[in-house]
């Protein structure tokens, strides 16, 4: 850990092994090839992605998510563990950078996904993320989620993004999932998964 506040993994390698290996006994177990989530130009098909994980999380995420070491944070290593394999992350593929806020309830994705444009040059595709889970006693995080989301964006100069809500205060994976549309409050767009 770095020293000082606040507690954060001083080492980005060792942020990038730490989820890996927590997240590896969910990934071990799917099967998400990459070519599905690909559109004809190359890029990340992203909401595509996101309706496939959130109909795996519906159907397998109590049962991945009671298999997990840190059960209060199954639900995030879940879902690292489904886009890490889904975009081939170490393979060629893309890269996620994780941002932990100890402490405030919340861990950050940066997607990042190389593609071609039509003229040949690179580029890359850059996706944020913004996790949460309701836990029972809590209010909704809706709002809390959208200010942090807003604060993320801000920082990576991009103009949406989306929000991941795992509501955890009875059975995981309980209920159908959600898609929604919202504002944060700076005017930017979010997309919001509740599952």
């Amino acid at each position: 850990m770095a020293q000082g506040k606040p507690l954060r993994i001083a080492n980005p390698i060792y942020r990038e092994v730490i989820a890996r290996v927590l997240s590896s006994p969910a990934e071990e177990r799917l099967d998400a090839p990459r070519e599905r989530f690909l559109l004809p130009d190359g890029r990340l098909a992203f909401r595509r992605l996101l309706r496939a994980f959130a109909a795996f999380w519906h159907e397998h995420g109590e049962v991945l998510a009671s298999g997990m070491p840190y059960p209060e944070v199954a639900p995030q290593l879940v879902l690292m563990a489904f886009l890490q394999r889904a975009i081939n992350v170490g393979n060629g593929g893309g890269f996620i950078d994780r941002e932990y806020g100890v402490g405030r309830g919340r861990i950050d994705l940066l997607v990042r996904f190389p593609y071609r444009k039509p003229d040949g040059s690179p580029a890359v595709q850059r996706r944020a993320l913004e996790l949460k889970v309701w836990r029972k006693g809590q209010k909704d995080p809706l709002h809390e989620g959208l200010s942090q989301l807003d604060e993320y964006l801000k920082r990576l100069r991009l103009r949406r993004g989306t929000l991941v809500i795992f509501d955890a205060r009875g059975r995981l994976a309980g209920t159908a999932p959600r898609f929604s549309q919202a504002t944060t409050p700076r005017g930017r767009r979010a997309a919001v998964l509740r599952l």
